[in-house]
């Protein structure tokens, strides 16, 4: 090959290569945000409430509550304060990066947290019945496909806005939310559901009924 040729291909192998560490490095990076969960959200919540950062529960569920919190520490560390725990934010808490190579997820303590605000006093089968329509959204196309993008898609709970999601979740909701990851569906395919002592949208109402379970309507 001659000088000619040998250089264009050279800087096209460097150009991959660098492309290539790129994407690995952001592979690598865990990002811990709002609607995020697990182990490693339980290690910030514990550091952040030692620190006086966080006086909420350590549950695991990066809530509102912990979103504030964090952006107070990222502020008083001179960190770029979004409420964001990525690499800088992580190293600045003493929790390594290689603990958790993926941001985590926990699907049954976000969907217990939800149940819990949403259907706390509701019988058995219509706590079930709520997580139900969060998984039957995440398989339909109108919706987000992810559990988080579900729950935290704006306009889609009013708990998400008004505090109840950050309340203590009830022991009966853990369950229903297992039962309802597992397959059990007590609202017959339904993607919406309302009370209609409360309810204020006309919009709602216009929606198919398929069943109602306690104080809920269930609707296609």
């Amino acid at each position: 090959m001659n000088r000619r040729k040998l250089i264009p291909a050279l800087a096209v192998i460097i150009a991959v290569n660098i492309l290539v560490i790129a994407i690995a490095g952001k592979a690598d990076a865990a990002v811990y945000r709002r609607g995020s969960s697990g182990g490693v959200v339980t290690q910030i919540q514990t550091k952040l409430r030692s620190w006086g950062y966080y006086s909420g529960e350590i549950d695991g569920v990066y809530g509102s509550r912990t979103e504030k919190a964090v952006k107070y520490f990222q502020q008083k560390n001179k960190l770029r304060a979004d409420g964001i725990v990525g690499a800088a934010t992580l190293s600045a808490l003493g929790i390594a990066a290689s603990s958790a190579p993926t941001a985590a997820t926990n699907d049954n303590k976000l969907l217990a947290r939800l149940i819990s605000a949403e259907a706390r006093g509701e019988p058995y089968d219509g706590q079930v019945a709520v997580g139900a329509v969060v998984l039957n959204r995440m398989k339909h196309p109108s919706f987000p496909n992810t559990m988080s993008g579900v729950i935290y898609q704006s306009g889609a709970f009013t708990c998400v806005v008004d505090g109840q999601f950050d309340e203590p979740v009830a022991d009966s909701a853990y369950k229903a939310a297992r039962d309802a990851l597992n397959g059990c569906d007590p609202s017959g395919g339904a993607i919406y559901y309302f009370n209609p002592v409360t309810a204020t949208s006309a919009w709602i109402w216009s929606r198919p009924l398929l069943l109602e379970i306690g104080r809920h309507r269930f609707c296609a």
